[in-house]
């Protein structure tokens, strides 16, 4: 069971995270134009270079920071910004260049040196439901929301937070879909941000280094996540190295964790403390 249970877990979170996209039978040959598709103006030497970005949408995005307002009462004295993680250990994450796209608007995006980034509104851009493209590959890199509450204790962060970093994350269409076969477990991803209400949805968090140990802390109960809520739940996999290369943890596998979000027995101020592997 615990092998059944690890595996069943770490490929609802490879599908959740990010599968590579299967070429569909009868796709047409390169250079012919899709009549049903909308190509995106290449404005700048970097979006011409880059023919597989890794891109989202702006309008998912935006949308996603609709509901960061809306539910603000999850986290009232957090702030909202987007972070890229590296998804293969060949990627460079030093000075990433990104651009919106649409089709009679460009502009480009600031990404600070933790990788960090927020979306300025544009009404334009918006309903041309305009691309984020960074100059990477499609499969380099992965996105996660970053929502944080200041002055909590280093090494620390909090539930209400969390939960709604999912929640924006799925609203923002942040974590990819696989253009293949989504079976019926991995599928309940992809629904809405309700997902994230789930006991113990597997949604991937990252943590800042390698995890040894995870703990829930609210007034004078304390819990340690069992080791299956760990390592994308790969600890007992004996196939792990043909899961991972699915994953968009594959790099980050040692920093992953599950949470309990919908336990609701854990008050959104409760502390998520991190043991950390010395040395990494």
């Amino acid at each position: 069971m615990p092998n059944r249970l690890a595996r069943a877990a770490l490929r609802t979170a490879c599908l959740a995270a990010g599968m590579a996209v299967a070429p569909q039978a009868g796709a047409q040959a390169p250079g012919t134009p899709d009549p049903g598709v909308r190509t995106l103006r290449p404005v700048t030497i970097s979006a011409k270079a880059n023919s597989d970005p890794v891109e989202k949408s702006y309008r998912k995005m935006i949308r996603g920071m609709d509901l960061f307002e809306r539910e603000k009462s999850l986290a009232p004295n957090a702030s909202l910004r987007f972070k890229l993680l590296p998804r293969r250990r060949e990627t460079d994450m030093n000075a990433i260049a990104m651009e919106v796209i649409g089709t009679t608007v460009d502009f480009p995006v600031a990404i600070a040196p933790d990788q960090t980034f927020s979306l300025p509104r544009d009404t334009k851009a918006f309903a041309e439901d305009a691309q984020v493209i960074p100059n990477r590959k499609a499969q380099s890199m992965t996105w996660r929301t970053e929502i944080r509450t200041p002055g909590l204790p280093p090494g620390t962060r909090r539930l209400g937070d969390l939960r709604l970093e999912c929640r924006v994350g799925m609203e923002a269409g942040l974590v990819s879909r696989s253009g293949g076969v989504v079976d019926r477990i991995a599928g309940a991803v992809f629904d809405t941000p309700a997902y994230c209400d789930k006991k113990v949805p597997l949604y991937l968090f990252f943590s800042e280094r390698p995890l040894f140990s995870v703990t829930l802390t609210a007034g004078a109960r304390r819990e340690v996540l069992p080791l299956v809520m760990l390592y994308a739940a790969a600890s007992d996999d004996p196939k792990l190295d043909k899961d991972l290369p699915d994953c968009d943890c594959e790099v980050l596998v040692d920093r992953t964790y599950f949470l309990p979000l919908g336990d609701r027995s854990w008050p959104d101020d409760t502390l998520v403390e991190f043991d950390y592997m010395e040395g990494g």
